[in-house]
C-alpha cells in the first residue's frame, strides 16, 4: 500500500513538529489530520505543494505548510511537494509560466537576458509581471490538479490491485 512507503520516507511527525522552522505554528500542529496517511490527506497535499511550487514567493515551504493547516491536508507531503521547484527548474518552469501569460493575454512576449541582481530582477519584472504571474496560477491551478487526481487513481489502482492479489491469493489451490 502507498501508506508504508510514504510512512518509510516521512520524518517522525514529532521530530517535524519540534523543527525550527515550523516551531513557530505551536499548537495548530496537534491537529491529526495533519499527520493522517490517506487518500484525502495525501492528494489534498500533492495539490497544495504543487500550486505553491509554482507561486514566484519566497517561502514556498513555510506557505505551503501554513496552508496545509485550515485544508486539513498532510503537512510534510505538502511542504515536500514544493521541492518540485528548485534552482535547477526554476528557470524553465517560470518562463514558461511567463511565455503561457503572454499568450492567453496576447501579448508578444519580450526577450530578455537573465543577470543575477535586484536591479534587473525590479527593472523586469515591472514590465513582464502581469503575463508571468497569469501563467503561474494558471500553471500552478493545472499542476495541482493533474497531481491531486494522479495521487487518486494511483491509489486506488494500487488498492484494486492489493485486493486482486489477495482474491487470486485465496483462491488458488494450495
Amino acid at each position: 500500500m502507498p501508506k508504508k512507503l510514504i510512512r518509510r520516507l516521512l520524518p517522525d511527525h514529532l521530530e517535524f513538529r519540534n523543527h525550527k522552522s515550523v516551531r513557530f505554528l505551536g499548537a495548530l500542529l496537534h491537529d491529526p489530520n495533519l499527520w493522517h496517511l490517506n487518500r484525502r490527506s495525501v492528494s489534498g497535499a500533492v495539490g497544495l505543494g504543487l500550486f505553491m511550487a509554482w507561486m514566484p514567493v519566497p517561502s514556498q515551504m513555510v506557505l505551503s505548510a501554513i496552508l496545509s493547516i485550515p485544508l486539513r491536508v498532510n503537512l510534510p507531503i505538502a511542504v515536500v511537494s514544493v521541492w518540485v521547484t528548485n534552482p535547477i527548474t526554476m528557470p524553465p518552469m517560470f518562463y514558461m509560466a511567463y511565455r503561457l501569460g503572454a499568450a492567453m493575454l496576447g501579448i508578444q512576449p519580450k526577450g530578455f537576458e537573465f543577470e543575477l541582481s535586484c536591479s534587473w530582477l525590479i527593472e523586469t519584472l515591472s514590465e513582464i509581471w502581469q503575463p508571468f504571474l497569469t501563467g503561474c496560477v494558471v500553471m500552478g491551478i493545472f499542476s495541482s490538479g493533474l497531481g491531486y487526481l494522479a495521487v487518486r487513481l494511483y491509489w486506488r489502482w494500487h488498492i484494486y490491485r492489493a485486493l486482486q492479489k489477495r482474491r487470486l491469493k485465496n483462491h488458488s489451490p494450495r
